[in-house]
């Protein structure tokens, strides 16, 4: 005995019928991904600005104990 949704998926025409067979389309499914990816990458791209923001890029200045050691 048949479900009821496999009895309906057998009477209804396939739209990938009616479509190009050599014409491949993303639609609406690959525009949430892209548009998600997209986001995603700008949310990153703003925390790592605001993390940037807080590195101190100022070296220390080495001590003259120090100096002999790595010049040696």
């Amino acid at each position: 005995m048949m479900s009821a949704t496999a009895s309906l998926a057998a009477t209804l025409p396939l739209a990938a019928q009616d479509l190009d067979q050599d014409k491949v389309t993303p639609g609406v499914l690959g525009f949430i991904v892209f548009a998600v990816i997209g986001g995603a990458v700008w949310l990153l791209m703003k925390s790592m600005n605001k993390h940037m923001k807080r590195v101190d890029f100022e070296e220390a200045p080495e001590t003259s104990g120090e100096a002999g050691k790595t010049a040696a």
